[in-house]
Formats: structure tokens, sequence, C-alpha cells
């Protein structure tokens, strides 16, 4: 195997693959990077639960292949001069990496026993940008849940029906969901990704208007983007029944800005040093005015916000880290709050359609 191309495409080509390398593996095989010189230069990582594969520009002299450590193989490019890298490796599968007057010699591994990506039949696909992609994955992923008692929560579903693709992700104490509209001519698509594949998907994506193609089975997924592919187990099992969490009636309503509403709930959480539930943060609405408060042992706080209200006057209380995280993720200028009552949940959508819910379940008083 011999090649060269430029240090920028080598290592942006090693940081995406290194998402799916294993840190901490039995098989040595699988802490290292497939380098791989047929037609194109290719590079996979693999830690038999996620895969990616990336194509990198470079001027191929000699086929072949070898794997090589990936920490190793990343701290040296990184390092290098901002130039052409030559590598090669022999038959004995030592690689050599030069560039201007740095010169390694490194001990790889045999391409043969590096597991293969799984091949995945196009039995279902679709395409949808890589920032409307990217945006509903940061805007769903903060509420998978943790709790490997519920592995099927530790996942997001992915839902298309009626041309209107969904994320849905949930904890037991939120859901987080988003709504976007996809041409899907009659396709029908229930998938449950885990988090911890969307996690690194998400920082692999560009805001930009490109478009993922993506292929599903019964139990993998793959996410392509021409220039590389992430294959991910799904998770095994049914979904919660999300819809059937989501109230349609409510005592109280409120429209709110929402980076006013946002600082104001950051700002009183300051106290809390801790996401310790008996640190809540007790909303108080009443004559169109929001009162926030907090109280621990460090001291208090107290927010007030102007607000449109609709309904009963109400107090109810809420980890505020849950108000929080969503609110971050919301590009509407306003959002309309709505409450149940003192002990149901709430949810925040935008004023107007149903391209976001973010549902909260309250505190006990």
């Amino acid at each position: 195997m011999r090649f060269t191309t430029s240090k920028d495409n080598l290592l942006e080509g090693i940081n995406i693959v290194q998402k799916a390398v294993s840190t901490k593996s039995s098989l040595a095989v699988l802490e290292g990077i497939l380098v791989e010189c047929g037609d194109k230069l290719k590079l996979t990582g693999n830690d038999l639960e996620i895969g990616i594969e990336c194509f990198v520009e470079a001027d191929i002299i000699q086929k072949g292949a070898v794997v090589i450590d990936s920490r190793m193989f990343g701290e040296i490019v990184r390092r290098l001069p901002d130039s052409e890298v030559f590598i090669e490796s022999n038959d004995n599968d030592i690689v050599t990496i030069e560039c201007e007057n740095s010169h390694f010699e490194i001990h790889g591994l045999n391409a043969e026993g590096f597991p293969a990506l799984p091949v995945i039949n196009e039995e279902s696909s679709f395409t949808i940008s890589q920032k409307t992609l990217r945006d509903m994955i940061r805007q769903t992923i903060f509420a998978v849940s943790v709790d490997d008692n519920r592995p099927i929560l530790t996942g997001t579903l992915i839902e298309i029906e009626d041309n209107n693709i969904t994320f849905v992700s949930c904890d037991s104490y939120r859901v987080a969901l988003r709504r976007m509209p996809l041409e899907s001519g009659n396709l029908s698509i229930n998938k449950v990704v885990p988090g911890k594949t969307l996690n690194e998907l998400v920082k692999i994506l560009q805001p930009v208007d490109d478009n993922v193609t993506i292929f599903s089975t019964r139990n993998q997924i793959l996410f392509d983007t021409g220039k590389y592919k992430l294959v991910s187990r799904l998770l095994e099992g049914e979904y919660l029944k999300y819809r059937s969490f989501i109230p349609d009636n409510f005592e109280t309503r409120i429209v709110v800005n929402t980076k006013q509403l946002l600082s104001a709930i950051e700002r009183a959480s300051l106290v809390i040093m801790s996401n310790e539930r008996r640190y809540p943060l007790n909303i108080d609405i009443h004559d169109d005015v929001m009162k926030l408060h907090t109280s621990t042992n460090i001291g208090n706080a107290n927010e007030e916000l102007r607000i449109e209200m609709e309904g009963k006057d109400i107090e109810i209380r809420f980890n505020p880290r849950y108000f929080i995280e969503a609110l971050r993720v919301i590009d509407d200028e306003v959002v309309e709050v709505c409450f149940t009552n003192d002990v149901g949940p709430c949810i925040i959508k935008p004023v107007e359609g149903d391209a976001f819910i973010y549902l909260i379940v309250p505190l006990r008083k």
C-alpha cells in the first residue's frame, strides 16, 4: 500500500472515523483504523455497534490495506507539518509515515482481521438535508434516557408517516419531539436509533443543504453523505406510545419570549449547585406575570417576567434543567407554554403549528 494526501484531508478523515473506534477492547484490531487503498483512499472505524467509513482525497500509488492504531495514527498526523503526507505499508504491516522532515515507522495489523461493516440492503430509504437532520438530532437528543434498565429509551424514535418525519426522545420525566415535512411518498418508518449513534453523527454533520441518504433494515440503519457512511445497530422493542402522554386540554396557557424565559430560569438556577430534585424551580403565574423562585441551602433567587396569559392562575414546580435544555434548542422568538394543572405535565410548543413539542413532568409539592 502506498499513497500521498494532504495533512488536512487525512486528519479530517481520521477525526470522523475515530468516533467509531473502540477505546478499550479485548481485540486490538478494534482499536485501529482500517486504511484501504483501492480506487480511492478509504478509512474505517468499527466498534461493532457503530461503524464509520470515510473517503479521503489522495493519490493512490499502490493498492493495499493495513490497520493502524487509531490513537497513535491520529496523534502523529495531528502534529505533522501542514504539507503532503506520504504513507506506505510493507508485507509485514510496518507502516511508514513521512511529511517533510518527519519520518515514522510504526507496527500495523493485518487488514484481514478487521470486521467488515454490515451490508445494508435498501429495504427503505429517504433523503434529508444535513442541516435539517443535524437540527432535529440536536433538538431532541438531550432527552434520551441514560437508564439502562429501560434500554428502548436510550434511543431516539425516528418515525415517518403522512409525509412527516418525527424525532422523539423520552427519559420518563420529559418528552422532546421535533417534526418536519418530508417528501417521502408512501414511506412508513418506525425505528429507534441509539443515542450514542446520534451523538456521534451530530458531531459529523454540517449545517449545509447537502443531502444525507438514510437506509434502514429491521435491525440496522445507515447514514450516507457520499463522503462518509455511518452504520449502526437499531434498538429492539416497541417505543413508548408517546402520543398518549401529550395532553390536549389545558387550564393555563402563556405566551412568552423564549430567550427571556431561558435567561430568567438560568439566573434563578444559579443558587442550585446540583441537579437534586429537592431544589425545584417554583413557578407562580397570575395577572400576566410569571414569577420564578428558587430556594436552596446557598440562598434564594427571584425572577419576574411579563407574559400573555389565558386561563387560571397556577403554582407549580419543575426541575429547571428540563426547561433550560428545551429552551436552548428552540429557535422561535416566542413560545407557548401550556399547563394542564398544578400536578400534570406542561408542554412547550410553537405559537402556531406543531413543529416541536417539549413535555415536562412537574415535581410533587
